[in-house]
């Protein structure tokens, strides 16, 4: 145990007024005058956000909207990464959205490539699907260094995911990974729980699932996806 300490207040309040008035401060008042019993003033109101250029602004329609995905005014543009174009079509019976492309992937080989792709193409196999048919695309459109999306970024791409699903308006919609999950269905979306994603006057059923690069790591998680897909493939459409 140290010794004691007392520390006296009174000495420590004059000690900091006789540094304030060696600073030049002896007096406690103001250059103009205050009314201390006035109504306080209310907070200035902060200044409106001028609102993006119409140019800047996602187009209305699927072909346009593509086009303009591929521009330079999504956050993509300054990631000094190549941009993976989507073939985006109207009304397909199913659309994938993943979050990023794969390393190997590019505007030749397509989405989902590699190791990843083998196992995507035998999963479409399995319910009936091919390739050509489907719609692939992701949250972000092009793999930064990191292979991250940058968090400033991800509200943004979110948002530009879900226009593109409504201007793709597909009969089926099928999340890979927590990410699409999260930017479609929302913070409480779950892996495995069918749901009929309601989104700006579009209805399709929807599952998020294991991504397939989680699979070639995890294939115990196999069994659990293809109940998944057997899911969504049994649910109705229009």
């Amino acid at each position: 145990m140290g010794a004691e300490q007392h520390i006296q207040w009174q000495d420590a309040a004059a000690s900091a007024l006789e540094w304030w008035a060696d600073a030049g401060v002896d007096t406690l008042v103001e250059d103009e005058l205050r009314d201390w019993f006035a109504t306080p003033a209310p907070p200035a109101r902060p200044l409106a956000v001028t609102s993006a250029p119409a140019a800047d602004l996602p187009p209305d329609t699927l072909d346009a909207f593509m086009a303009w995905r591929m521009g330079d005014a999504v956050p993509e543009a300054s990631w000094n990464a190549q941009p993976v174009p989507v073939q985006a079509q109207k009304n397909p019976s199913l659309m994938i959205l993943t979050d990023l492309p794969e390393p190997d992937d590019s505007d030749e080989a397509g989405w989902m490539t590699g190791p990843v792709g083998v196992l995507l193409d035998r999963m479409l196999a399995a319910i009936g699907e091919v390739r050509e048919q489907v719609v692939i695309a992701g949250i972000a459109h092009a793999r930064p260094l990191t292979g991250r999306m940058p968090a400033d970024a991800l509200g943004t791409l979110e948002e530009l995911a879900r226009r593109l699903v409504t201007l793709v308006a597909p009969q089926r919609l099928l999340l890979f990974g927590a990410e699409p999950c999260r930017a479609l269905l929302g913070p409480d979306g779950q892996r495995g729980g069918l749901r009929t994603l309601n989104h700006d006057g579009l209805a399709c059923p929807t599952i998020a699932t294991f991504h397939p690069r989680f699979l070639l790591e995890r294939p115990l998680a196999k069994a659990e996806t293809w109940r998944h897909l057997q899911l969504l493939i049994r649910e109705p459409t229009a």
